[in-house]
């Protein structure tokens, strides 16, 4: 049996670009989220037969996207746990823009509850997970006292079907507050704890190169930048 990879291609549009044309990290998660629902329904399932909600997403920009007009995506299983799969896919540009991504998915049933992989999905990707363990342990720190604070709103766009706030508009605000620092190679760990809702209000605290999502003073997630 051969290790499934899945690969597909991605025009690069306006919209996906910053001012100075790179490639934005929201964009590059959008990419990600589609391309993981892409290879799912290429192997058999319908799009409702599986509900996944992201527990982490480390991004490895070795080369920013900056004149690339197409990226070239290749995914493949890299873990599983319980109720839980490590995605890892590369996106390479066609003018030399370099993005590896690692994704730690949670499976969740109808309840939208936690529920364990089954033997079908484990026939089809145990090949690639190759026994590797996922790990859905947080570990990012919580914010430091004395961090900066600002309110950030959310949108009613920010929200898909699950009625929570997508994985891919928390990258907005690490945006915005750090886009001079995305211009060359980082890495970016994001880390979701609770999900976000259309009516929280939202307060941002900043500290170095650490930026923490709080409502009521609770952190819901935590995204940290690094060389």
């Amino acid at each position: 049996m051969t290790a499934r990879r899945f690969a597909a291609q991605r025009p690069i549009r306006l919209s996906d670009t910053d001012a100075h044309g790179r490639l934005r990290l929201d964009a590059v998660a959008r990419y990600l989220q589609d391309v993981a629902a892409d290879d799912v329904l290429d192997a058999g399932w319908a799009p409702d037969e599986h509900i996944w909600v992201v527990r982490r997403t480390v991004l490895d920009v070795a080369r920013p996207f900056l004149d690339d007009t197409e990226a070239e995506l290749t995914t493949w299983c890299a873990g599983t746990a319980a109720s839980a799969a490590l995605r890892c896919t590369s996106l390479a540009g066609d003018r030399g823009g370099r993005v590896d991504a690692e994704m730690t998915w949670i499976h969740l049933g109808p309840d939208l509850q936690p529920q364990r992989l089954g033997e079908r999905f484990l026939a089809v990707y145990g090949e690639s997970a190759a026994g590797r363990r996922a790990s859905t342990r947080l570990a990012l720190p919580g914010p430091p006292p004395d961090a900066a604070r600002v309110d950030w709103s959310l949108r009613a766009t920010d929200v898909d079907r699950l009625r929570h706030v997508n994985n891919a508009a928390y990258w907005a605000p690490v945006e915005e507050h750090f886009a001079a620092k995305l211009r060359g190679a980082h890495r970016a760990t994001l880390e979701y704890r609770r999900p976000l809702d259309l009516g929280d209000r939202l307060e941002l605290r900043q500290a170095g190169d650490g930026l923490w999502f709080t409502v009521g003073g609770a952190v819901r997630a935590a995204a940290i930048l690094s060389a």
